[in-house]
């Protein structure tokens, strides 16, 4: 007898919930701790009403700080501590989902547990509703831990579950669309890379609106990104904005299950093209294996990189009355060394950028961990390459793309800061010197990613608490007033804060040597243990 189309949803899901145990409520915790920490900080910010109505003026009378963080509605202390957050916060949620849906979907598939799950008595979509169970669960946990964050530092109780709804509804919009592209792509890589994709045009859509005014806000309204500001947490409360995330959900996974139904197992609708008939020399030598895998991600985050760098070069003539509040001068001050308060915005900004770099140099060391799981590690090691080798070749890759995104990033910030006061090119060389500044301790980031997947696989989990309280403690510190040693205990804060401040080359050698020394115990740890 044929089972019905959801047959074993209910036992995968619990399978799902198993494998995402920890990754899942991480990323909760981080962005709903990241939220409460900014809202608790904001208020020594702009403690006098008027130097609150002030940075509200300055955010919206410059479309370059609209584009990149949408407009500042309602005039609350809570309205202005989360703006930044709003849709950064909605676009990492957005991501996380997709990349929950694929990995349970489209990724299960290419390994080939899909298969023989699917040759036990189990629905044609039980596959897919687990998965979309999964993202909502984390939706839902999200919006909730981030409502009551959010009102245990003082923020009304409708706004701050309007906040963590915003959230949430941008994880339901997005889910269905990598269940899409796992459908229609060849492979869970390009699934997710189209998938991903789709979340950053939706931001850049909504940046063009923000930044238009008038004349384009109805691109904010065709954006699932902008939906999530247009709920006006602060503001009116227009709670049926979510309902439009729940129908774009509700049409994409229609969309999805008609594919499915008419595809054949283990390819897409857009199979994966063959290869060339010669391999390139590039992959003779593991570091061009390893760079030839990992070169699409890298060049995705570039572009990524280079806008973001534009759109915070651009900011800095445009700062106004913004940092009018003389405790906001002393934070960045602070971040960004002494110097003018526009440098300082600047070099908080690039802290800002090699913090994701750092996450991105993560995830390409990691991804020796699937290739472990997958077997590749076996093939590649099975020939006359050593243990060594091969693991210092995924470090080496990572680092360079993560200096090529600082890089992508110094350069567009400078042209577009240069080409507002007139002065080009002593600001592209000035702004890429600050940005590869910051690039130690994303080396070092790298490093420690190495020697935890060195030491075994299971510990390469433990990077994603590492690297998120690093960037914590390098962001938030200061607004807080941590004590030096904690601050101490992050590779950023160890960095020259550029441009305008001090290089102290003492200190980026000692990272450098840190790093050093993390990639040699992770070399060392994994030449003695088995590989799973």
């Amino acid at each position: 007898m044929t089972p019905s189309w959801a047959a074993g949803a209910g036992l995968l899901l619990r399978y799902a919930l198993r494998r995402d145990r920890v990754r899942l409520p991480i990323v909760v915790v981080v962005l709903a701790g990241t939220a409460a920490l900014s809202s608790a900080a904001t208020a020594a910010l702009y403690p006098a009403a008027a130097e609150q109505i002030a940075a509200v003026g300055a955010i919206g009378s410059s479309p370059a700080l609209l584009a990149v963080y949408g407009p500042l509605t309602g005039g609350s202390l809570g309205a202005l501590a989360l703006w930044k957050l709003g849709v950064s916060g909605a676009v990492v949620a957005a991501v996380v989902a997709v990349l929950t849906v694929v990995r349970h979907t489209r990724a299960e598939e290419d390994c080939g547990r899909a298969e023989l799950v699917c040759s036990a008595p189990v629905g044609r979509h039980a596959p897919a509703m687990s998965a979309l169970l999964t993202a909502g669960g984390f939706a839902l946990a999200l919006a909730m831990t981030t409502g009551v964050a959010l009102a245990v530092t003082s923020v009304p109780w409708a706004d701050a579950l309007a906040f963590g709804a915003a959230w949430g509804a941008a994880a339901v919009a997005f889910a269905p669309v990598g269940l899409v592209a796992g459908e229609a792509a060849g492979s869970a890589r390009v699934a997710t890379t189209s998938a991903v994709a789709v979340v950053f045009a939706s931001y850049l859509v909504r940046a063009i609106g923000d930044a238009a005014g008038g004349g384009r806000a109805w691109l904010v309204a065709l954006s699932p990104v902008g939906w999530a500001e247009l709920v006006e947490p602060f503001g009116r409360h227009r709670w049926w904005w979510l309902a439009a995330s729940l129908g774009l959900a509700l049409v994409c996974t229609a969309v999805a299950g008609s594919l499915r139904a008419r595809r054949d197992f283990g390819v897409g609708w857009l199979p994966a093209r063959p290869g060339p008939s010669r391999a390139s020399r590039l992959l003779h030598r593991p570091v061009g294996l390893v760079w030839r895998r990992t070169r699409g991600s890298f060049a995705a985050w570039a572009v990524g990189f280079v806008l973001l760098g534009a759109l915070c070069g651009s900011v800095t003539s445009q700062l106004g009355g913004l940092l009018d509040s003389p405790q906001m001068q002393r934070v960045v001050a602070g971040l960004g060394g002494r110097q003018a308060v526009s440098d300082a915005f600047l070099a908080a900004e690039f802290g800002l950028l090699a913090g994701v770099a750092s996450v991105v140099v993560a995830a390409a060391v990691l991804r020796a961990a699937d290739d472990e799981r997958s077997g590749r590690a076996d093939a590649v090691l099975a020939t006359p390459v050593s243990r060594a080798r091969w693991l210092l070749a995924q470090l080496a890759v990572a680092v360079v793309g993560g200096v090529l995104l600082m890089t992508g990033a110094g350069l567009a910030a400078g042209v577009a800061r240069g080409a507002g006061v007139g002065h080009l090119w002593p600001d592209v060389g000035q702004c890429l010197v600050a940005a590869l500044a910051q690039t130690p301790a994303v080396v070092l980031v790298a490093s420690v990613a190495l020697a935890l997947y060195g030491m075994t696989r299971r510990a390469a989990i433990g990077v994603w608490l590492v690297v998120a309280g690093f960037i914590l403690v390098a962001e938030l510190g200061p607004a807080l007033g941590a004590s030096r040693w904690i601050l101490d205990l992050s590779p950023f804060t160890h960095v020259a804060h550029l441009p305008g401040g001090v290089y102290d080359p003492v200190a980026a050698a000692w990272i450098v040597v840190v790093s050093i020394w993390f990639a040699l115990v992770g070399v060392a740890a994994f030449r003695r243990r088995d590989i799973a």
